[in-house]
């Protein structure tokens, strides 16, 4: 390895404490990552950014673009979430640490062996790429949010676009292994049930328009989720009824977010405001019955269903698709007939 390193941080804060540490053992120049980069060597690179900034990654990407070039790049993350060291090798890290990073680690990083390899065939390729894109994607999504500011919905479609096709190819199995395997919480929850709904469309044999209107409406639909507690949409013992109540508002939430927003269609913000009904009048919000329910929206709740039961969290191991299909065909009443039964081969056999 070259005994020149640069250092790329968001913050002043970051990077002066990683330079004087750097500064002991190798050549070391430094930029901040708003800064224009001038004659830097990007060989082997040391990155502080905030990976839940998307200003920050999208930076990130026009720096090293999008092709697997022969360096080494450690990422330091403040975060520890599996999202976000998905990210960072989705961005070309070969080495993620954790913030605070001690000096005998971060050498051993630089001067250990050779960089590992990215996963998959690049860092936008395959099962794992596409997910990841989608978890960005939803990652912007959510802060947007909370930011209130406006979505980027031509990113979100063409992140959703990726799903869709990578599902196509690969198939149901290994879309729903890679997500249980490298995403957590409401992020994997819309990572899988966006395949989940791809894939029963394919199997129902949709048009290509209708496949369209139903990833998006699941790419969407927990959107309202964003400004509900992580540690509450995480809880791993019962919810009491305020807490239930809580939960109980994001398909409103989301529904007057995204009526605000161009590009979105009727059909999908009625997903988003109704994946929560049954055809029996016991959901929620608005209690609709059977003739008030289109059938995109019977689609992504059974969907909706089956994705939340075979979820892998911190506090339980995945349900097997097996019992969770049992557990959908036992909610008499509440589903459509027909779509349950069609709904068999894709939990159990695609």
């Amino acid at each position: 390895m070259s005994d020149a390193v640069h250092i790329i941080a968001d913050s002043s804060r970051k990077l002066d404490p990683l330079r004087l540490m750097l500064e002991k053992k190798f050549s070391v120049t430094a930029t901040l990552l708003d800064r224009a980069l001038q004659n830097a060597r990007l060989d082997t690179v040391v990155v502080a950014a905030d990976l839940r900034v998307t200003d920050n990654i999208a930076a990130l990407k026009q720096r090293f673009g999008k092709t697997k070039a022969p360096c080494k790049r450690i990422f330091i993350l403040e975060q520890t979430a599996r999202l976000f060291v998905v990210q960072a090798y989705a961005l070309g890290a070969t080495k993620v640490l954790f913030s605070p990073v001690r000096e005998n680690e971060l050498y051993g990083a630089l001067i250990g062996a050779e960089p590992e390899a990215l996963p998959d065939n690049g860092p936008w390729e395959g099962t794992r790429g596409a997910a990841s894109a989608g978890a960005e994607a939803m990652q912007s999504m959510f802060s947007a949010v909370l930011a209130g500011r406006p979505i980027d919905t031509v990113a979100a479609m063409i992140a959703a676009g990726k799903m869709a096709d990578n599902v196509a190819e690969d198939g149901l199995t290994s879309w729903l292994d890679t997500v249980r395997q490298h995403h957590e919480g409401t992020y994997q929850h819309c990572l899988l049930v966006t395949g989940v709904a791809v894939d029963f469309a394919l199997h129902l044999g949709l048009a290509k328009a209708d496949v369209q209107r139903l990833y998006s409406a699941a790419m969407f639909h927990d959107i309202g989720k964003a400004a509900i507690p992580a540690k509450l949409l995480n809880k791993p013992g019962k919810l009491d009824r305020d807490e239930r109540l809580l939960i109980e508002t994001h398909p409103v939430a989301g529904y007057d977010y995204l009526k605000q927003t161009a590009g979105i269609s009727p059909e999908v913000l009625d997903c988003v405001r109704h994946h929560h009904e049954y055809l029996d009048g016991s959901g929620y919000p608005d209690g609709l019955g059977a003739s008030e329910i289109p059938d995109i929206v019977r689609i992504l709740t059974i969907s909706d269903i089956f994705a939340a039961l075979i979820e892998a969290r911190s506090y339980k191991p995945p349900m097997s698709r097996e019992k969770a299909y049992d557990i959908i065909l036992d909610m008499h009443g509440k589903l459509e007939v027909p779509l349950v039964k069609a709904f068999a081969e894709v939990a159990m056999n695609r």
